[in-house]
């Protein structure tokens, strides 16, 4: 009873608020008879553990006292070098004093929503677009515009459109979110000239760029493309070394200008006051002290091979009706069935077949867009469990479409001309 009436005292934000649909896959997922094709999960199975043992025996032996100790609400210094140091691999000049440790990229957008968002406000973003990011948004009640992707990224004529109906210096338009390199879920890349185009627009209407890229180092196929904040030093950066290391270690970050980056420190006091010392001393041994760039080379040849054993199989089991991206790199593929097809509903049936997938509604904020869609990620199984997830799935969707089928036969559906 008493559990009752505190439930009844939670705050509204938190009642409009959804679950992740990957988190309620985790338990199913861990099935040994299913083969998840539903998570983001870095393989860390291919980290050396001689580079981990040596990075973590200096956290522990080497620095214990400062690893175990409070630290500042900033992150270490030393760490926020490390930081510096990997953006400007990727074209990004910033000094560490225009950084922020946060306890791994999911914090970081709280605290970009938390800082910059009143309910109402709007926050436009790539339609569909991550989930944990519309999750981290939506405590802070935004008006979330979507604006939908082709092969090239964010279609920025869709975009010119959406805030000529917003309209110059509104100041409800706080921020534009965007993963433009290897985009979850999409998998798709924002190519250099809208790029350019996108940092224009954000100037002429007044609004900040949000850039997420925890894909970025993992490409595949093609040339290295500027990040967003190498071509304007006012875009606020998210980083992680989720996945390039370990996302165990909670440990992300935030660039921006040192204005942005004051706010965010304020309201990063009120929500943990600082980092974990221990996981951030690691970092900095593991990217300083051991060979990093030799493993992400490993990473990227394996996840390279099982993008290149999704795509074959997507070739080879799927039927005509369905289509998919291709992405250069990342961890993801998003498929789009024909439009009566509901993705959510035949999830049962893939685990019944022994697969999981994220269905494509959960990364639309309204929830109901994207019914028709499925993210699929290659990053965590072998190619021939790969393959044979593809083809279980193949055969749950084949069904679904036989039934379609007969309807449209029977006039009672009109056919799909996507």
């Amino acid at each position: 009873m008493r559990f009752e009436r505190a439930t009844e005292k939670v705050a509204g934000r938190v009642r409009k608020m959804r679950p992740s649909a990957v988190r309620d896959l985790f338990a199913a997922a861990t099935r040994p008879d299913i083969i998840s094709l539903s998570g983001g999960m870095p393989d860390v199975s291919l980290l050396p553990q001689s580079a981990v043992r040596k990075a973590a025996k200096a956290a522990w032996c080497d620095q214990m006292a400062q690893a175990l100790q409070y630290g500042g609400t900033d992150g270490r210094l030393d760490t926020r070098r490390v930081f510096a140091d990997l953006m400007r691999d990727e074209g990004i000049r910033c000094k560490p004093e225009n950084i922020i440790i946060t306890s791994g990229g999911q914090q970081a957008l709280d605290l970009i929503a938390k800082t910059f968002v009143d309910p109402g406000d709007i926050v436009i973003t790539e339609g569909p677009t991550y989930l944990g990011a519309l999750q981290a948004f939506s405590a802070y009640e935004p008006d979330v515009r979507c604006i939908p992707f082709d092969d090239h990224g964010m279609r920025i004529d869709l975009l010119e459109a959406e805030l000529q109906r917003i309209g110059p210096g509104n100041p409800r338009l706080k921020f534009l979110y965007t993963i433009p390199n290897f985009q979850n879920p999409g998998g798709v890349t924002l190519i250099p000239e809208r790029r350019k185009r996108l940092i224009e627009l954000s100037h002429q209407y007044g609004f900040i760029v949000v850039e997420d890229d925890p894909y970025g180092r993992l490409r595949y196929d093609g040339g290295h493309v500027l990040p967003l904040k190498a071509l304007d030093d006012s875009v606020v950066y998210l980083g992680t070394v989720s996945k390039v290391f370990a996302p165990g270690l909670r440990c992300g970050w935030i660039a921006a200008p040192s204005g942005v980056l004051a706010k965010v420190n304020l309201v990063k006091q009120g929500s943990d006051l600082c980092g974990s010392s221990f996981d951030q001393v690691l970092v900095e041994h593991y990217f300083t002290d051991t060979p990093w760039q030799r493993t992400l080379r490993r990473f990227v040849r394996t996840y390279h091979e099982r993008r290149d054993a999704m795509l074959r199989a997507l070739e080879a089991y799927f039927p005509p009706e369905a289509t998919w991206t291709r992405p250069e790199g990342g961890f993801f593929i998003w498929v789009t069935l024909p439009s009566y097809v509901d993705a959510a509903s035949m999830l049962p049936e893939a685990l019944e077949a022994g697969v999981t997938y994220t269905p494509g509604d959960g990364f639309f904020p309204d929830g109901r867009r994207g019914r028709n869609c499925m993210r699929i990620a290659f990053c965590f199984e072998s190619p021939d469990n790969i393959d044979e997830a593809i083809r279980r799935l193949a055969l749950v969707i084949e069904q679904k479409l036989e039934l379609y089928r007969a309807f449209i036969e029977a006039g009672e559906l009109k056919e799909d001309k996507r």
